[in-house]
């Protein structure tokens, strides 16, 4: 397994900007689109043989394109991942806005192996839900709480959304009460433990004790 380290040597960061999803019906996938309620960027054609279009998810940092003369794969052979904080508010929020979603399950996201219901002890990364585009392009939710060591850089913190911040104010605030039950009396500074446990959530490094 390759070291989850993050590297200092790079001399040019690389965001992943675009991810281009085949479809068989542009309009239809549009529509589709716009239903889940994500942000149109985009809708850019030239003459019969060229026709763009692109969606931004809420709180996302990468965009989705398709169209027609975009790619030669084969509509519906696309696979996405998407990240949310609370896997069973994410998928009420889909399911409200008519899409049909897949129960929340753990165990493997892929294939066989699929256990009902959300990962037994909430663990991040565990649990998941799907759907598919009108074309059979396939969207996995799943739900990422704490990042894994080396995944987000500890010097850079963000939140996608304000929901996404108060989930995580909302967990160091179960963590602080841990943490004053530990020291035995009420914990003056609990505005710089806040920051310090968000922060170390995020980046997968050993929280505040």
């Amino acid at each position: 397994m390759a070291s989850t380290q993050i590297s200092k040597n790079h001399a040019v960061d690389m965001h992943l900007e675009v991810d281009i999803i085949p479809v068989s019906d542009v309009e239809r996938s549009k529509q589709f689109y716009q239903r889940l309620d994500w942000r149109l960027d985009a809708d850019i054609g030239r003459g019969d043989d060229f026709r763009i279009v692109q969606f931004t998810p809420p709180g996302s940092g990468c965009s989705v394109s398709f169209g027609k003369g975009v790619t030669a794969a084969a509509p519906g052979s696309g696979q996405g991942e998407l990240i949310v904080s609370d896997i069973e508010a994410a998928r009420a929020e889909i399911v409200d806005r008519g899409v049909d979603v897949s129960e929340v399950f753990h165990g493997s996201p892929f294939g066989g192996g699929r256990l009902n219901g959300p990962d037994p002890e909430r663990q991040s990364y565990r649990s998941y839900a799907s759907f598919d585009d009108p074309d059979g392009n396939m969207w996995l939710l799943q739900e990422v709480t704490a990042r894994l060591p080396g995944r987000v850089d500890p010097a850079a913190t963000s939140f996608g959304s304000v929901d996404d911040l108060a989930g995580a104010m909302q967990r160091a605030s179960i963590a602080h009460g841990e943490h004053e039950k530990r020291i035995g009396q009420a914990d003056p500074d609990w505005p710089d433990w806040y920051a310090k446990f968000m922060v170390a959530e995020q980046a997968g490094t050993e929280p505040p004790e």
